[in-house]
């Protein structure tokens, strides 16, 4: 069996043999023939074509079937030629004696949605982007209602997506394709980009292609970063928040020579403001500092058809919290002598971080739908923390390789990618006293095949195979599959295997602020004494476009369920323990998301979703629902444009609605009375607005808030008086604690 995948998966592709028509295509000029570069050469009534080069030559699938080839290029007349065998074909173009001009105007959506691909993927453009602050990636899903967002804990103001029920270690979350928010980051990564490096963000519901990796499960999130090339030459982003938030981006972009252009992207923010809005002695968000940089270098050689990136990013993170009457340099766990004099809890969590990534494509200019591609990318990862009278420390050293090589059958309509990744992860965790050490490799390949008729049917098959030294040889097989049954409509299935090892202490970060006990309760398994998670994704959608009222709108209807074979299960359910252990029994994650787009007037669009969550896993206190998600979930942007003056001046209005049904708790029965909960939590509805002030292409100012109807958690922290004794937690955390905060910054830039 493992030699006939290793057939199938490593199979040359050019095993299969196809005939190809060459040709050039020439203009008639004054004097004489001259080649005419960029028009387009296709067969008639198929998805078979190219276009011709600097030297007017083309080279294109042939077949018997196709007999009518079509050339055109603007200016010049179509011709349509009939080819009865396949001999080199030398054309001229005539030029077109008039040339009607046509004007169309369309607006460019922020967020696009597909109706040709297979997967159910939607693109979150810089414009949708801008409707919110985005400091940094954590922020900047607050008007997408497929990503949840909401707060790990009451003491680290961790941001925590979700997605189709599930945490983010059950997302790939990547930048440009390469894995990126994992391992050691889980807890903090998403933080660690900003908002201002961000081009455009995909989302993928479901389990993605498997070039990416074996590890997806509720779906994959790529973060498009800017390019030096595309990027402006300067650019420069400050925001001050009502809370004393401060941030500076700037973006410095030069052209080095005619194929080499550099970035260097700087990111700093700070807050040293204390809030306790809530009186309840804890700081309602902790104080920080982080400094961020980036060096991009890119290459283009168009001739030989050669693209190349070099990343370079040093992160310093450093983040207090705790109490307000904390003093850091009189307490450190690590020190026993300073413990005796503690009489206020609190938090340091210290991160360096330094990352190389590296790209290489290489598009075959003679035949321009081969292609092959390399990816490496190397992170070191160091974080410092304790949190009240608990230590965590953590390297993560990480290495990642992949190789696509990209080609088609026959056609353009048959696509294939094939590759090779090897990735390597080495751990290295302190948890209070006891040291957690290993070590993680594996090699895989992988073969997807596509289908694209471009009308009715596209197809995405794919299976990999890796060889894991800890979760030993696995196959993973992954489907896509869209089909159009009218005009503007998009029905899409798809199902899928994900596979990845739970690490249980940088992902539940959270728990450390907390009196709880820490319990591994299995102890055969290869990772922490747990097995793998391993869970089948099952999904279906149907995106349907139309006109309401002589103007565009869509809808969109998905259900996700997600199956674990096997899950790490985190049990909260005991007040004073957080146990760790197998899945036994059944565990599952049931997602419903209706969505409505309308374009109500020009220039104003409204969005509006609703989604149900349905997700149960079977603890050893018995079947319950996960804590902590609400069921029921409402969500509603609206966005506004005036019309822009011939100097690029313009007003942006923005409103997002946030409503949340009631939140499961933890049980907390054998807690004393005073420090028992309710079983749910009550419902919480956010309103976010922000406006936005453009006065040239150039300059912009903006001014928002959050939260502005002042919603508040009142006791986010249980046994706060006490954060010592056995009762304190502070993972009770439904909905805001600190109330409004408003913000303004400005935008400059020069193209």
């Amino acid at each position: 069996m493992r030699k006939f995948l290793f057939l199938i998966i490593f199979c040359p592709v050019y095993l299969f043999s196809q005939d190809e028509l060459k040709g050039v295509i020439l203009e008639a000029s004054s004097s004489k023939e001259m080649p005419l570069p960029g028009a387009n050469v296709y067969w008639l009534d198929s998805s078979v074509g190219a276009i011709t080069g600097d030297d007017g030559s083309f080279s294109l699938p042939y077949k018997f079937s196709y007999s009518q080839l079509v050339i055109s290029y603007v200016g010049f007349k179509t011709d349509t030629l009939t080819v009865t065998e396949n001999r080199p074909i030398k054309h001229v173009l005539q030029a077109s004696d008039e040339l009607d001009a046509v004007e169309i105007k369309s607006r460019k959506q922020a967020t696009r949605k597909s109706y040709l691909e297979a997967t159910n993927t939607f693109t979150v453009t810089s414009d949708e982007l801008l409707k919110a602050a985005c400091c940094n990636l954590a922020e900047s899903f607050e008007t997408n209602p497929s990503i949840d967002v909401n707060f790990a804990d009451a003491v680290t103001g961790t941001r925590q997506i979700k997605m189709l029920g599930l945490t983010s270690p059950y997302i790939l979350i990547a930048t440009e394709n390469i894995p990126a928010i994992r391992g050691a980051s889980q807890a903090y990564g998403l933080s660690f980009i900003p908002g201002t490096w961000v081009e455009s963000i995909q989302i993928t519901k479901g389990t993605g292609s498997v070039v990416n990796g074996f590890e997806s499960i509720a779906g994959q999130i790529n973060a498009e970063l800017v390019k030096p090339t595309t990027d402006d030459k300067l650019f420069v982003n400050l925001y001050g928040a009502s809370s004393e938030r401060l941030e500076l981006n700037t973006h410095f972009n030069t052209k080095i020579s005619e194929k080499w252009s550099t970035g260097l992207y700087l990111h700093g923010n700070t807050h040293q403001q204390e809030h306790d809005v809530n009186d309840d002695g804890f700081l309602d968000m902790p104080l920080y500092n982080q400094i961020n940089v980036m060096n991009r270098w890119q290459y283009i050689n168009q001739e030989k058809g050669v693209v190349s990136f070099l990343n370079l990013r040093y992160l310093n993170d450093e983040k207090q919290a705790g109490q307000v009457n904390f003093d850091p340099n009189n307490f450190d766990p690590r020190n026993p002598g300073l413990l005796s004099e503690v009489d206020a809890w609190g938090s340091e969590i210290n991160t360096e971080r330094f990352d190389v990534t590296t790209k290489f494509g290489y598009v075959n200019p003679e035949i321009p739908y081969q292609s092959l591609g390399f990816q490496t990318a190397f992170s070191y990862h160091k974080q410092e923390s304790y949190f009240g009278l608990n230590i965590y420390d953590i390297k993560h050293n990480s290495f990642y390789s992949n190789l696509v090589y990209n080609t088609i059958i026959s056609d353009s309509r048959h696509k294939v990618k094939t590759g090779l990744s090897f990735t390597y992860d080495h751990y290295d965790e302190l948890v209070n006293t006891n040291t957690f050490e290993r070590t993680e490799n594996s090699v895989g390949g992988f073969f997807e095949y596509a289908y694209d008729n471009l009308d009715k049917l596209t197809m995405t098959a794919g299976v990999r195979v890796d060889q894991h030294n800890r979760l030993g040889f696995f196959v993973t097989p992954r489907f896509h599959l869209r089909y159009t049954p009218w005009g503007k409509s998009a029905f899409r299935a798809s199902i899928g295997r994900g596979k990845r090892s739970a690490n249980i202490f940088a992902e539940n970060q959270n728990m450390f602020s907390s009196s709880r006990q820490i319990n591994i309760l299995n102890s055969t398994g290869k990772i922490y004494g747990l097995d793998p998670e391993i869970a089948w994704n099952y999904g279906i959608s149907y995106l349907q476009g139309f006109n309401l009222f002589n103007r565009k709108a869509d809808v969109t209807f998905d259900f996700y369920r997600t199956d674990f074979q096997n899950q790490v299960v985190v049990d909260w359910e005991n007040p004073f323990e957080v146990n760790f252990y197998n899945l036994e029994g059944d565990s599952y994650a049931n997602s419903f998301q209706f969505e409505f787009n309308y374009n109500v007037f020009e220039h104003f669009d409204l969005r509006m979703a609703y989604k149900y969550y349905d997700i149960k896993t079977d603890y050893k206190s018995g079947s319950l629902e996960k804590p902590l998600v609400p069921k029921h979930r409402l969500f509603a942007n609206s966005s506004y444009e005036t019309h822009q003056k011939d100097n690029g001046a313009h007003w942006k209005f923005d409103a997002t609605y946030n409503w949340l049904s009631a939140q499961r708790f933890p049980n907390t029965d054998l807690s004393a009375p005073q420090f028992q909960l309710d079983k749910y939590s009550p419902t919480v509805g956010t309103l976010n607005l922000q406006v936005t002030k453009v006065f040239s292409p150039k300059f912009e100012v903006y001014l928002g808030g959050e939260n502005v109807t002042n919603v508040r958690q009142d006791d986010p922290l249980v046994s706060a008086d006490n954060p010592f004794g056995s009762n304190f937690d502070s993972n009770f955390v439904y909905g805001p604690i600190f109330g409004s905060m408003y913000y303004a910054g400005l935008r400059f830039r020069i193209k």
